[in-house]
């Protein structure tokens, strides 16, 4: 290999970054996909702005916890992270194939971000050597799950005490955020709030919400306890297409599971998340990104 650069992540290295990640990420479905599932695609253009937009939020906020690699062809890592309320969270990984032992070093700068902070959370794919790469670095793995298939629009029920969500409505849910996973999501909520539609459900029996991307999908989902949770996630069913799927869904979090099959979805085994000094939070659907 050639001479490399580890450097601080620039706002210009941001388009470079997203066609890494999308190429890493295809190459490793590829991979991984079974010959009688649909041939892996790169993202879609849509997808390709609200990473670039994330990420220059994550860049904005956090500039210490983003790094990327050069060597003299270009950009060959990167790595983006955050601090929110002392929890240290991994946005985004990726390095070019077969050059995998750099991620170590990419890794470790971002690490050097999160240093004195309470706890640690990443939402890992497959990748065996990603997972060992995290393993090592002392994050507890906790395999997650998601549902996916065509929902029984007969199983949905009748829901109620869920409303949308607003700007108004962001005290609460970094409240409902400290409550469930130790750390609120501060100011990453207006960007989720630009990206996706929030719905709320605020009742005196518990509170919750969830951020729903345009196709319906849940992006993320917080509440106080399951029942807020599963009204919040048959809403979101309610609204959704025909084909839906659930992402990143841990054993903490089997009312998920328990809506998800009811709906007739079907569960598959999909990637890890990784914990440092905290349990998986529940009742809670994180964002891969984050978090």
């Amino acid at each position: 290999m050639s001479e490399v650069t580890i450097r601080p992540m620039l706002p210009d290295d941001v388009p470079a970054a997203e066609r890494l990640s999308a190429e890493s990420f295809l190459e490793l479905d590829q991979r991984t996909t079974r010959r009688d599932r649909p041939a892996p695609q790169l993202r879609s253009p849509a997808r390709s702005e609200a990473w670039i937009l994330r990420t220059r939020h994550v860049l904005e906020t956090d500039p210490g916890g983003c790094w990327v690699a050069d060597d003299e062809g270009g950009m060959i890592g990167m790595a983006t992270s955050f601090v929110r309320d002392r929890t240290w969270c991994l946005a985004t990984y990726a390095v070019r194939p077969g050059l995998q032992g750099l991620g170590r070093v990419l890794l470790d700068a971002a690490l050097q971000h999160g240093r004195g902070c309470l706890r640690g959370m990443l939402s890992s794919s497959g990748d065996p050597k990603a997972v060992r790469r995290y393993r090592l670095a002392g994050f507890s793995l906790h395999p997650q799950m998601h549902l996916t298939g065509t929902v029984d629009r007969s199983a949905i029920p009748v829901v109620d005490k869920v409303r949308e969500g607003t700007a108004g409505d962001t005290d609460l849910m970094n409240s409902i955020d400290r409550q469930v996973r130790g750390a609120a999501h501060g100011v990453d909520h207006p960007l989720m709030q630009h990206l996706w539609r929030p719905i709320v459900s605020d009742a005196t029996t518990g509170s919750g919400y969830a951020y729903l991307a345009p196709d319906g999908s849940v992006q993320l989902l917080a509440a106080t306890n399951r029942t807020a949770a599963a009204r919040l996630l048959w809403a979101a069913m309610a609204d959704g297409g025909p084909e839906q799927t659930v992402h990143h869904l841990t054993a903490a979090n089997e009312w998920a599971i328990d809506v998800g099959l009811a709906a007739r979805l079907e569960l598959h085994q999909e990637g890890y998340l990784g914990l440092r000094g905290m349990a998986p939070p529940s009742p809670y659907v994180h964002n891969g990104a984050l978090l």
